[in-house]
């Protein structure tokens, strides 16, 4: 991770295990990267607890996807599923989850 360098900010609302936090404290608390900005941790509700002092650090509640613009993509995406399922097309159902 640190080969990213330090102007590097690490943004992460997908999933919390995508990221190997022990590595990311590490590169946080040395400085070896700028900053995180999380929103999902791979053992939640626990945080590491190194997290909580930083100043390069926003540490989110799992919120990210309670925006707006998340929900009318997905009300768009359950549009789009009903008429493709409705229709003549029912092999072009859509999925958030990336295969």
């Amino acid at each position: 991770m640190s080969a990213l360098g330090k102007g590097v900010v690490i943004i992460n609302v997908g999933q919390g295990a995508i990221i190997y936090e022990k590595e990311l404290v590490e590169c946080l608390v040395e400085g070896e990267i700028g900053g995180a900005g999380l929103d999902v941790f791979k053992n939640e509700p626990n945080v590491p607890k190194e997290l909580f002092g930083l100043d390069n650090v926003v540490l989110l509640p799992h919120r990210a996807a309670f925006i707006e613009e998340s929900f009318f993509y997905c009300s768009q995406l359950v549009i789009a599923n009903l008429e493709a399922f409705f229709g003549i097309d029912h092999f072009l159902l859509l999925s958030l989850i990336v295969e």
